[in-house]
């Protein structure tokens, strides 16, 4: 794409999707790299020769798509790519999929006792109540930036070595495996939107009741026993989801 190219306003197709395409462009061709500050709303109509509300609706398709974050009062600024993350038909933590991707990925260990399982814990992990379950916290940092928090609760009779893990810069996945010889081989994962609160807002250094991803998540080992239960708060803006679907054939 031209990236000099201007809007047509003769044109069936509409202004607001024209400018969206000639501002992706810059940002997909790195002539405006991560970080930059796009020309304001008044300078784009002048620009262009279009209205306010033509550069709006373009940078609100912008925003919706992750290309373009705002700061209230500084401005329109290109956003960080996204780090993608793998769910259903593979199962990985996140820790393979970022290393995976060529990411330095380091976590910082808030949390990591015994303690009994709580009535909502145990019900995840089909347990008594108050059994013993090893707790993790960890915020997760990738390349230094702080991304996901997650904690993740585990019987402590399946890997009772779990509680004195250096756990910063391994999977937990790969530890439990190799120390304790469990080896989880499928999960349930469910995804909703929820707003941060003031201390997951300072750890993920967002503001409070920024939009975060919430993942909850069951992990079984091969003879269907529950090894798992956890809950991850993702940043949306700078996670990203990818689900492959299998068809199941219909019958008849």
């Amino acid at each position: 794409m031209d990236l000099n190219k201007r809007v047509d306003h003769n044109s069936f197709i509409p202004l607001y999707i024209q400018l969206k395409e000639i501002l992706q462009a810059y940002i997909e061709q790195d002539v405006w790299q991560s970080g930059a500050q796009l020309p304001s709303e008044p300078d784009l109509c002048r620009i262009y020769g279009i209205s306010r509300t033509v550069v709006r609706q373009a940078l609100q398709e912008l925003q919706r798509e992750g290309l373009i974050f705002r700061r209230k009062g500084k401005g329109t600024f290109v956003a960080e790519p996204k780090f993608k993350e793998s769910h259903v038909q593979r199962l990985s933590g996140f820790y393979q999929d970022m290393v995976a991707q060529g990411h330095q990925v380091i976590s910082r260990v808030l949390r990591q006792k015994v303690v009994p399982a709580d009535p909502k814990v145990a019900r995840y992990l089909q347990l008594e109540p108050e059994t013993a379950v090893i707790l993790t916290e960890r915020l997760r940092l990738v390349n230094g930036e702080p991304i996901n928090l997650v904690t993740n609760y585990i019987p402590y009779e399946h890997c009772p070595k779990l509680v004195k893990a250096n756990l910063t810069d391994q999977s937990l996945y790969a530890f439990i495996q190799r120390e304790c010889g469990k080896t989880i081989v499928r999960g349930r994962r469910t995804i909703e939107a929820v707003l941060a609160n003031n201390y997951e807002a300072q750890l993920l250094e967002v503001d409070p009741n920024e939009p975060l991803i919430l993942v909850n998540g069951q992990s079984f080992l091969q003879d269907g026993t529950l090894l798992e239960y956890y809950h991850g708060l993702h940043r949306s803006d700078r996670s990203h989801f990818e689900v492959e679907l299998v068809r199941v054939r219909e019958r008849g």
